[in-house]
């Protein structure tokens, strides 16, 4: 075994990385207040080729020397927007058809590995607020809630690690590959 190179990774430069398709996945900032958070959300953007993130509230946005210390660059990658609310960028997003889903332990949320996306609809996912979650007038707008299981004395997750988690399964039931590049 022998540990690859970054040479040996066949990566898209940023050029090829816009031109190249996405999975139709865009990901709704809710007011996060860590830019740390951030700049790790728009990696693994990256590493999922991720439509868009929408950046909502009192979310940062690039350029921003704290969003590039975990970004390492993929805020040149991967294309954003910024909403006042994030009540407008869901509203902007069920315009366009896309079905919308927070990541939210709710009395009715899904639990992510039985979560189904309809496979002819975009999808956006609502990542809240590291303390206070996705904003009850945001959630009262979504299509369902998805939970991601846990079963410690914990009962949540850093948002960047909750990114990373719901994007490689939502990826992966897309039929994501690391053989199909899309």
């Amino acid at each position: 075994m022998k540990k690859l190179q970054n040479i040996d990774l066949n990566r898209l430069s940023v050029d090829d990385f816009k031109k190249a398709p996405k999975i139709p996945i865009i990901i709704v900032l809710d007011n996060i207040r860590s830019m740390y958070n951030v700049g790790s959300i728009f990696r693994t953007a990256d590493a999922f080729r991720i439509e868009c993130i929408h950046l909502c509230g009192i979310t940062a946005t690039p350029p921003n020397k704290e969003i590039n210390k975990t970004a390492l660059g993929a805020t040149d990658s991967v294309d954003w927007t910024y909403f006042a609310t994030a009540v407008d960028s869901v509203a902007a997003l069920k315009s366009r058809g896309y079905a919308i889903y927070a990541i939210e332990q709710t009395d009715e949320s899904i639990a992510l590995r039985e979560f189904q996306p309809d496979s002819g609809k975009p999808l956006a996912i609502i990542f809240g607020n590291e303390i206070t979650g996705v904003q009850d007038n945001v959630l009262s707008l979504a299509h369902g809630c998805i939970e991601i299981p846990q079963f410690g004395t914990k009962h949540s997750l850093n948002i960047a690690v909750s990114a990373g988690i719901v994007l490689w399964d939502l990826v992966a039931k897309h039929g994501m590959t690391a053989q199909h590049h899309l």
